[in-house]
């Protein structure tokens, strides 16, 4: 499920939801004045160019994992 962001047009706090826009009977409510007057804003994308590696490690920058980044190339 995506993560949303909204603006509260009473306190302006920024909230957090995670959310399939357009679910039926789906209401936002800001978790700090409990207004339910809030707004959509544009939030930053996060996208990745290779899949998750094992714990984070990648082969020589190829996106597979490894226990030995860097020294598995090496030859």
């Amino acid at each position: 499920m995506p993560l949303y962001e909204f603006k509260c047009k009473k306190c302006g706090e920024i909230n957090e939801f995670l959310s399939n826009l357009g679910e039926a009977g789906e209401t936002f409510v800001c978790e700090k004045c409990k207004s339910s007057d809030l707004e959509k804003v544009m939030s930053v994308t996060n996208v990745t160019k290779y899949p998750s590696a094992k714990n984070g490690k990648t082969c020589c920058g190829t996106g597979e994992g490894c226990d030995r980044p860097k020294r598995c190339c090496e030859s």
